[in-house]
């Protein structure tokens, strides 16, 4: 009885050294393309374009691609919100607030959803995605201008819902290159500061 676990564990061995091996690769290499974001987002973009391309000529697939498109809503959401949201830590709202005068400290926007997350999340609902088209059953038949109308009226309203709590919290998600300190202010040259 003994003998037979011992050879299962022997036989799932290379298997594990395999997926182990694989993993660390893996993470090596994303690890490695953190810093390349345009390239990362052209290889997205091409990714996207073929699960397209593939849903267009096969004519079918609408609820997958229905699915890929309220999951990356779901992640825009995440990448356009601030980590700590000011509407619902309102017990710590004196800590955490952003900031909303310009006296107040300077306080830079952390995301709830890393763009490097966000990217990879993308990428990989597209790689699903993409495999989900080799299987019938997923190809549900169904009237894909209501799920187009459909997803659009869901993505109006949130961004919507979006932009009024960026107006509301005063903030913004992106920056533009680097922030630049133009330093004290200084007398203009040839006048004097009198203290009478």
């Amino acid at each position: 009885m003994e003998g037979s676990g011992d050879d299962a564990a022997t036989a799932l061995a290379p298997i594990a050294k395999w997926k182990s091996e694989f993993s660390r690769t893996f993470q090596f290499c994303l690890d490695r393309s953190m810093p390349h974001i345009t390239e990362r987002w052209l290889g997205t973009l091409a990714i996207a374009t073929i699960y397209v391309l593939r849903v267009y000529l096969l004519q079918g697939f609408y609820i997958v691609s229905y699915a890929i498109g309220i999951y990356i809503l779901n992640l825009l959401i995440g990448f356009l919100s601030p980590k700590i949201d000011p509407e619902l830590e309102l017990g710590y709202l004196d800590e955490v607030s952003l900031p909303t005068r310009g006296s107040d400290e300077f306080k830079p926007f952390i995301r709830r959803l890393p763009e490097f997350k966000f990217w990879y999340s993308i990428t990989k609902a597209f790689c699903i995605g993409f495999m989900m088209t080799f299987f019938s059953i997923f190809d549900v038949p169904v009237f894909w201008p209501i799920l187009l109308f459909y997803w659009i009226a869901l993505f109006v309203l949130t961004t919507k819902r979006q932009i009024m709590h960026m107006i509301k919290y005063k903030y913004v998600p992106f920056s533009i290159g680097k922030q630049k300190y133009s330093g004290k202010k200084t007398a203009p040259t040839g006048t004097s500061l009198s203290i009478d």
